[in-house]
């Protein structure tokens, strides 16, 4: 488990983002990116019928359909126990905009951070 607070406040206003997304729209994950300019963009699972995307992969479309090109740090937040590991395909788009080094906080429904990994 990581500490949260000691976080810096700019990855914890992202975390807190996606946990809010989850809650609010009542969907399995929530997540937030922050781009090279600072702004964040925050979104939760997409299950439609005929589209099915992540709440990771769906933040980073959601960033790169505003214009962002590059990413500074993404967080995830996960109902149901402790987060599972993230799957190839939300590191792969985390990746694609922002490098193999871009920190992925992994949290749980209660906001606490269990994990960082990195998109590569």
């Amino acid at each position: 488990m990581t500490d949260s607070t000691a976080l810096d406040p700019e990855d914890r206003k992202i975390v807190t983002l996606a946990r809010a997304a989850r809650a609010r729209n009542g969907v399995p994950e929530g997540a937030a990116v922050r781009d090279d300019n600072g702004r964040t963009y925050v979104a939760g699972t997409v299950a439609l019928p005929s589209l099915r995307l992540s709440a990771l992969r769906t933040a980073v479309a959601m960033a790169v359909a505003s214009g962002a090109t590059s990413l500074e740090a993404a967080a995830v937040v996960v109902g149901g126990g402790e987060p599972s590991s993230l799957a190839d395909d939300d590191l792969a788009a985390v990746r694609d905009l922002g490098g193999a080094a871009t920190p992925v906080f992994v949290a749980g429904a209660d906001g606490v951070v269990r994990a960082v990994v990195t998109a590569g």
